[in-house]
């Protein structure tokens, strides 16, 4: 069986006070079976005391097994009490359909949006014990919370006096319960006037039932006026629950009296009590097989409800039948009855299971209170550690009731315990989080100035580096935490939204770009010698073209340009064309481009960087030349010095190379000059090297060039 069941069930069996009319200070004046007591002790055999009867305002006595349970015990006792309650409201029976939810694991924020549920979608007199219940467990988690926070200001150095603290959670709270309280009063209100009236009414139905045994009639009319009596009494409302089992025990009293009287008229008599002992009966033979129903909380709401049945609606039998049958009926109220006692200590049992495994718990915690570690990290994880043990308390259920406020205060002084001393730890930390804010606010200054950067590659490793760095440092004051960490949050995602939009809008044109090659590449392996050299030098020259025209492609797909130039190589060989003059011809498809561009400035940077290209040949050939001096054996024989004789061949050939495309670029570059300076060419201050300059000039222009044959590849596949 669920808690939610057990807590009803317990509650149904008169485990809670139970709700009467609202005294004067608005809350609802408790009222049970004990109240009842004022009216007269009942004692075994159904006799009242000497106390006045409240129902007949006589002193009379309300005698026989009939009247009630005579012998009632504890058991058939708590069922007249729920019934009672229930009987004052027909809303009041769907307490027993609402469960109830485990209020002690449950969030103060879970409590109120649970409050509110219940006042949304329930009626005020079937939620009190849910209210109740949800406001004890609010008030306790309040309580505990409060606390926390007013050690965690004195701590920080305030006063106790001032503190204040405004908790929306526990406004809202209030707000709910004070909309509860005044519907509940309200409806008190209103049901007190009419349960006051129905009592009125079922008093005097009482009275006219006494006077039938003297009214001078014929028998007939008697009983058909008696008649009248029990039609009005099952129309009457219901009365006060403090007033119920007293008005039903009198009424069914005088009932029996009047069947008593009408041993003038037998008849009748038996024929009612025939049927009485029949329905009876058959509301024993239903509690009989209640005893093999295995869901004891639905076996309970059904033996109430035979009980009700039993005492509003079916009357009395044959004297010498009450007391066996009532005994019967008894005797199945009795073992459903000791079916639940026996829960209830299988109950107590849990419950004391739950209280060892929190004394464990307590156990814990207080050892980490004893124990608090010295660092931020180490802490860190103790709050975890604290928080789930006191996550596993609250889950762990409930525990004996005279333990109850004990375990809860060992708890709270552990969980203090732990917090005052992180609290001192944390306190010393200022200034430690001063500087924190210092240097994130640094690294918020570098990605503010970055977030707009063009230079993507300088940029966005800076970008990476200072988010790293700021993962790194720990905490700032809370009053700059989320302010600090917003801006530049705002800053960092600026930066990388615009790179994830140029790398998409990128992507998106290599990939046109990679087509486009694939294509020529394609073309170029179908292309075939004509054995017309000019033609298919200018075929070549026009596959270069279009391959150097087509832009950037994936860069998983560079060794596509690989492939090309490798093509393109071998037809050359297959032509006959030198590698100097395979270059020379790729690099004329840049010189035509540069011209196409018609970019002085770009021509004059390529000048310039194929001028730093011979230098640097002209320099390795003369350190080449230098280390020959320094052989002992200086002859070609020698197998080192045959090794640096082929390797200054090597570079006298590359220096050949970038030597002709020098000229290539002066001849593009005056070319350009004459053209801008065209019908005025006697006035001209600029270089005016010619196709007839010998090697020297040449020499002396290119004071810039390359080192190495890698380089030259590079450049031509640039």
């Amino acid at each position: 069986m669920s808690e939610e069941e057990n807590k009803e069930l317990h509650e149904a069996a008169g485990g809670e006070e139970t709700p009467g009319k609202p005294d004067p200070s608005g809350s609802p004046a408790t009222g049970s079976s004990g109240e009842a007591g004022e009216a007269g002790e009942v004692d075994k055999k159904g006799k009242t005391g000497e106390a006045e009867n409240p129902v007949t305002g006589t002193g009379e006595k309300v005698e026989g097994p009939e009247a009630g349970p005579a012998d009632a015990d504890d058991s058939e006792k708590e069922i007249d009490d729920s019934n009672a309650e229930d009987a004052e409201d027909s809303e009041n029976e769907r307490r027993h359909q609402i469960p109830f939810l485990d209020y002690h694991a449950l969030s103060m924020e879970n409590l109120v949006g649970e409050l509110q549920r219940l006042l949304r979608t329930e009626k005020v007199q079937a939620i009190r014990r849910h209210v109740d219940g949800i406001k004890q467990e609010f008030d306790q988690k309040f309580q505990e919370f409060i606390e926390q926070k007013k050690e965690e200001f004195v701590d920080r150095g305030g006063n106790e006096a001032d503190f204040r603290y405004n908790s929306v959670t526990k406004r809202q709270f209030n707000e709910l319960y004070a909309e509860y309280r005044e519907k509940r009063n309200q409806y008190y209100k209103e049901l007190e006037q009419n349960l006051r009236k129905n009592l009125t009414i079922r008093q005097e139905i009482i009275e006219e039932l006494k006077g039938l045994v003297n009214m001078e009639e014929d028998m007939n009319t008697t009983y058909q006026h008696f008649k009248d009596l029990q039609e009005r009494w099952r129309q009457a409302g219901p009365v006060p629950r403090t007033q119920y089992n007293d008005v039903w025990r009198t009424y069914h009293h005088h009932v029996e009296i009047f069947y008593d009287f009408l041993h003038l008229n037998r008849e009748l008599r038996d024929l009612d009590f025939k049927h009485n002992l029949e329905e009876k009966l058959k509301l024993i033979e239903r509690a009989e097989a209640l005893a093999g129903e295995p869901d004891l909380n639905k076996a309970f709401r059904e033996l109430q409800t035979l009980h009700k049945i039993w005492k509003e609606e079916v009357g009395p039998v044959a004297k010498d039948q009450r007391e066996a049958i009532w005994d019967r009926f008894s005797a199945a109220t009795k073992t459903i009855h000791q079916r639940r006692q026996d829960h209830f200590r299988e109950l107590e049992k849990r419950h004391e299971a739950n209280l060892e495994t929190k004394k464990q718990l307590i156990a814990e915690i207080a050892e980490i209170a004893d124990n608090v570690a010295s660092s931020h990290r180490a802490i860190q994880k103790q709050i975890r550690q604290v928080e789930a043990l006191r996550e596993k308390f609250f889950q762990a259920g409930k525990v004996p009731q005279q333990d109850n406020e004990a375990t809860w205060s060992a708890f709270k002084g552990a969980v203090r315990k732990f917090n005052r001393t992180k609290n001192a730890y944390y306190k010393n930390l200022k200034k430690e989080q001063q500087e924190n804010l210092e240097k994130k606010r640094a690294l918020l200054a570098r990605a503010v100035e970055l977030k707009d950067s063009e230079d993507w590659d300088a940029a966005t490793p800076e970008m990476k580096r200072i988010q790293q760095e700021w993962k790194q440092i720990g905490h700032v004051p809370r009053k700059y935490s989320d302010k600090i960490w917003k801006e530049f949050k705002t800053a960092c995602n600026h930066y990388f939204d615009r790179l994830h939009a140029r790398r998409n809008s990128s992507n998106a044109s290599e990939r046109q770009n990679l087509e486009q090659k694939e294509k020529i590449l394609d073309e170029l392996k179908g292309f075939n010698l004509s054995g017309k050299r000019e033609a298919d030098l200018k075929n070549i020259q026009e596959f270069l073209s279009r391959w150097k025209g087509v832009g950037r492609i994936p860069g998983n797909k560079k060794h596509l340009n690989a492939k090309f130039y490798k093509i393109l190589d071998a037809l050359f060989r297959k032509m006959g064309v030198s590698k100097a003059e395979a270059d020379i011809l790729k690099y004329g498809n840049k010189i035509q481009k540069l011209s196409d561009e018609e970019d002085s400035r770009a021509i004059e940077q390529e000048r310039q960087f194929v001028r730093k290209k011979i230098e640097e040949n002209k320099s390795a050939i003369r350190q080449l030349e230098n280390n020959l001096e320094f052989f002992s054996d200086p002859s070609e024989d020698n197998p080192l010095v045959k090794d640096v004789i082929a390797n200054i061949d090597r570079q006298k050939k590359t220096l050949a190379n970038w030597k002709a495309k020098l000229k290539k670029l002066n001849i593009l570059r005056n070319e350009r000059n004459r053209a801008e300076e065209a019908g005025d060419s006697e006035d001209t201050e600029g270089e005016t090297d010619t196709d007839g300059q010998d090697s020297e000039n040449q020499d002396s222009e290119n004071q810039d060039s390359g080192n190495s044959e890698k380089a030259e590849a590079s450049q031509q596949s640039g």
